[in-house]
């Protein structure tokens, strides 16, 4: 078993005026502040009230922009860097001053890590020999690791000779060597290229599979976050945002910021204002009115909308082309289009907002080239149930998720 439990975790980082104050002892000019995050009289906040649980064997993706605190996180659990509150768990026992080799736990990081004067072999068995584990179960632990990744081969060559695939396959051989409760993974694919990212994901996948551990997973690459994790934590300046499956985060985004994270491209914004009439909700944008269907509509009326100014959203995949002057149409100029093979990425201008729509090619019949020119008319509505909406003063999703 290996539940992991945050309880309102905190980290605070002190300024740089509290420290030249004590080392001066005196009121330092005050700093520029260089972040959204927030800033206290004990410091900068790096993370605030971080509450969740992790079930055994779970898969949890801590996902957002660079600086809003989840490789602190991941650090924090690991116990590289100290927590300034609240309360961490590890199958129910309080981890907050257990030194990070007594946790149970293997880290992989990002840069690899990797010892340049060891073998393969020696990388992968170091942490072994430090545990003072006898030679032949290193031995078979070892090997097992190798091929279970598909290293074997690679055994007896230094890091210097092997590509950042194999090198990144040897630094998660090395930290599940040890059969660890906990599996902490620090942006271990960023250095890699797209193709190999793709590769080494199929990889991480397979291997949650085949070894008892729970994975906790930081990155900033959002299809890392929905291909891999289990349930995704979506985090802003230190704040959480959302907590939920890759399919409720796409599907039920708790805000704008959400919203405009998950998603490629990412969800088309205008704003409008949402009335409740007789025969339903009508949105009023873009210079018409657009209905809502009888389905968000009734979890409009739960939520208690009748009069609303709203921020609406739309996903590119959700926008359909429409007949010039049909119902509910929007008119608009294509800026530019990009071809991706079995999509079109249609880039246009419509009522003072920009859209960009995924259009199938195959909806065009070869007309591709003439549809989508630099400046031509498009119109284009959306999807039954395709539009999202959100409080135009607080930015929370106005159907709570």
């Amino acid at each position: 078993m290996a539940e992991v439990s945050l309880r309102h975790i905190t980290k605070i980082y002190p300024s740089a005026e509290k420290a030249k104050r004590r080392r001066f002892g005196k009121r330092a000019a005050e700093p520029e502040r260089k972040s959204s995050l927030k800033v206290t009289d004990e410091g900068v906040v790096a993370v605030e009230d971080f509450d969740l649980d992790i079930a055994d064997r779970e898969f949890v993706v801590l996902v957002g922009p660079s600086g809003c605190g989840k490789s602190t996180t991941l650090r924090m659990i690991a116990g590289l860097e100290s927590i300034s509150g609240g309360e961490l768990t590890i199958d129910g026992k309080v981890m907050n001053e257990v030194a990070p080799k007594d946790r149970d736990i293997a880290m992989v990081f990002q840069s690899y890590a990797l010892y340049p004067h060891m073998t393969v072999y020696d990388n992968m068995a170091f942490p072994l020999k430090l545990r003072k584990v006898p030679a032949d179960q290193i031995d078979q632990k070892v090997r097992q690791a190798a091929e279970t990744l598909g290293i074997t081969q690679y055994l007896d060559r230094k890091p210097k000779a092997l590509s950042g695939g194999q090198r990144q396959r040897v630094a998660i051989g090395r930290a599940i060597v040890r059969d660890p409760k906990v599996l902490l993974m620090d942006e271990p694919l960023s250095n890699l290229d797209a193709k190999l990212r793709n590769q080494m994901r199929a990889e991480i996948i397979k291997l949650r599979k085949r070894i008892n551990a729970t994975f906790v997973y930081v990155t900033h690459d959002q299809t890392e976050a929905m291909t891999l994790g289990d349930r995704i934590v979506i985090m802003k300046d230190g704040v959480v945002q959302q907590v939920g499956t890759p399919q409720e985060v796409f599907n039920a985004p708790a805000n704008l910021f959400v919203a405009g994270f998950i998603g490629v491209p990412q969800m088309n914004f205008f704003d409008g204002h949402l009335e409740k009439g007789a025969s339903g909700y009508v949105l009023h944008a873009l210079d018409t009115q657009i209905a809502v269907s009888s389905e968000t509509g009734s979890d409009l009326a739960a939520a208690g909308v009748t009069s609303l100014d709203v921020t609406a959203g739309v996903r590119p995949e959700q926008i359909q082309l429409a007949g010039a002057g049909e119902p509910g149409a929007i008119s608009g100029t294509v800026d530019v289009s990009e071809l991706m093979g079995s999509t079109v990425h249609v880039h246009a201008s419509a009522q003072g907002y920009d859209f960009v729509l995924v259009i199938p090619t195959i909806d065009f019949d070869g007309a591709l080239g003439r549809s989508f020119a630099d400046g031509a008319s498009i119109s284009f509505k959306f999807e039954p149930n395709a539009v999202h909406f959100f409080d135009k003063a607080s930015g929370r999703n106005v159907i709570k998720p």
